[in-house]
């Protein structure tokens, strides 16, 4: 299946592997680009001294093109563009605070840029700072969301850009993606569908726990991890936040902002000037700032550690209309089955009359 996606991207189907704090590692990537579609590498939550060899690993165990994923705010996002010119990677992902520098940077080098967005205007605002194509991500998607559905932002966001726009939020077959190129998508993403896969990274317990959550309504969007909307699973860790007060909020805040920091080699100076830019631009409060290192350290426990129970489980509400684990080769190849099937039942729809010789 060709669009304009996998023309710019170099990969056989219209399909996108998302970039997963903890959990796109290089296996996951390697195994969605060799069953056709698109994987990006989670560079924000992986060790800054391992992300070129986790660039390398990946190119080992596949030969076609794939992305890597960052924040441009984070401490070695200089180095990460570095690497990705410098190795050639196909394509790139952010999302909040693109830096426009970098991004000419990249696009200089024909390097793809594809930001993720959750509104209008920013999507019309990444496209004016050189976005060559926008994924856009509804309400339903996991992690941080907004609370437009994507059956409404989509078609807003395709009506109003020139681009190929990516649809997010809400997909996990071919029903999905033939709906989302009905609405004018040029393909889909998906990140909860793969990480509910054979390769994905994430430990047996807490894999169990997605599988077995079968009422997509359990799957809440709450403010209690970093002050943000993040649509995630109800488990015993985010039912006892839910209910602490702001002392100890604060000082979770305080104990994961130290860990991240000692984890991603910030220094305390580069981490208050991250968070003082990001409050300064209007994208958070003074709360949220505090509590920003949270859902990264949180997310670890559950996704790294395997104590579900322990840590966030972010979810897209699909994560409850899937009960089984396939392989990103079977998972990609039934999704475009299914896409087949569906625009042959809609071809048959419509019946054109024979003209009659006079």
């Amino acid at each position: 299946m060709e669009t304009r996606l996998t023309k710019l991207l170099g990969c056989q189907y219209p399909v996108i592997q998302t970039a997963m704090g903890w959990v796109a590692d290089p296996k996951l990537v390697a195994a969605t680009c060799n069953a056709g579609g698109f994987g990006f590498l989670a560079g924000a939550t992986i060790p800054p001294e391992e992300m070129e060899a986790a660039i390398l690993e990946t190119r080992k165990l596949t030969d076609k093109p794939f992305g890597v994923n960052f924040h441009m705010y984070q401490a070695n996002a200089a180095e990460i563009v570095d690497m990705v010119v410098r190795h050639g990677i196909r394509a790139v992902s952010y999302s909040r605070s693109p830096g426009k520098k970098m991004v000419a940077q990249l696009k200089d080098a024909g390097v793809v840029c594809i930001p993720t967005v959750g509104a209008l205007k920013h999507a019309i605002k990444a496209v004016e700072m050189g976005a060559d194509a926008v994924t856009v991500q509804g309400g339903e998607g996991g992690g941080h969301t907004g609370s437009v559905p994507t059956s409404i932002l989509l078609p807003q966001v395709v009506d109003a850009l020139d681009v190929p726009v990516v649809a997010a939020g809400g997909f996990k077959d071919g029903k999905g993606l033939i709906s989302a190129l009905a609405y004018g998508a040029e393909g889909i993403a998906m990140g909860t569908r793969f990480l509910m896969t054979k390769d994905s990274p994430v430990p047996a317990a807490t894999l169990d726990r997605y599988v077995k959550t079968s009422n997509p309504g359990s799957i809440i969007v709450s403010k209690a991890i970093d002050g943000m909307p993040q649509r995630m699973i109800t488990n015993e860790f985010l039912a006892e936040l839910e209910k602490a007060g702001a002392l100890k909020k604060l000082i979770l805040a305080i104990k994961n902002g130290l860990a991240f920091r000692k984890y991603t080699g910030m220094s305390v100076v580069s981490l208050l000037k991250t968070a003082l830019q990001m409050r300064g631009e209007g994208q958070m409060t003074a709360a949220q700032t505090i509590m920003a290192a949270n859902a990264p350290m949180v997310i670890q426990k559950a996704m790294v550690d395997g104590r579900p129970s322990e840590g966030v489980l972010p979810a897209g509400q699909v994560a409850g209309a899937i009960d089984s684990l396939l392989s990103c080769e079977e998972l990609i190849q039934e999704i475009m089955q299914e896409a087949r099937q569906q625009m042959a039942r809609l071809n048959s729809l419509e019946k054109v009359k024979a003209v009659e010789p006079a």
